[in-house]
């Protein structure tokens, strides 16, 4: 939601307009759109195998933006697009299973989505996002714990206010029909999914 400006009438009006002009009131806050920078945008998973080991993995492509407030920590809009045939687990035959029918199917399917509906701070660093993740023609609700991390004018390059954001969740694969190997233990059900990022302000 945007939070609009308040003026005030008479002695009170101009006091306010005499601190501004002094810099002794810091200017409201307001909402903003940020983009993720591609070049710094990693999501990595790891899911268990035959209980050996947590096999780990990235998605190469993903792009997303978001609109928010980073005084009052307000989210208004958010989407993240992973492109699910850019999934990497350092095998060429396991991506390609992984791409396939069994997993993401990702020639019918061809982009993971996640849309932003909630963000409810915990401190000034940390809190909550809820928004609905969408893959193989299924939707349904997922919680991401989030870090906010270092908020500052870029030190090269664009140059640009950046906010760094750290975020992690778990799901169960199988309640978006990815069931293989989950009744015989081959493959874990549980996905641990993390984001590590850097949006620009626009």
């Amino acid at each position: 939601m945007m939070i609009s400006a308040k003026y005030l009438v008479g002695s009170v009006a101009g006091t306010t307009l005499g601190l501004l002009a002094l810099g002794a009131v810091p200017a409201s806050a307001e909402m903003a759109d940020w983009e993720i920078d591609a070049e710094h945008f990693s999501i990595a998973f790891e899911a268990g195998h035959i209980g050996y080991q947590q096999q780990l993995g990235f998605f190469l492509e993903a792009s997303g933006n978001f609109r928010f407030d980073t005084e009052t920590q307000e989210l208004s809009a958010g989407r993240v697009e992973v492109v699910a045939d850019s999934i990497f687990s350092n095998n060429d035959a396991r991506d390609n299973h992984l791409k396939g029918r069994d997993f993401l199917n990702a020639r019918r399917n061809p982009l993971i989505v996640f849309e932003a509906t909630e963000f409810v701070a915990k401190g000034n660093d940390a809190g909550i996002l809820s928004g609905n993740l969408t893959m193989i023609e299924e939707t349904h609700p997922v919680e991401l714990e989030v870090s906010l991390n270092k908020l500052a004018r870029y030190p090269f390059g664009h140059r640009k206010e950046t906010l760094g954001i750290s975020a992690s969740t778990t799901i169960n694969r199988s309640q978006w029909g990815m069931d293989y190997g989950v009744a015989n233990d081959m493959v874990g059900d549980l996905v641990r999914l993390r984001f590590e990022f850097e949006a620009i302000r626009q």
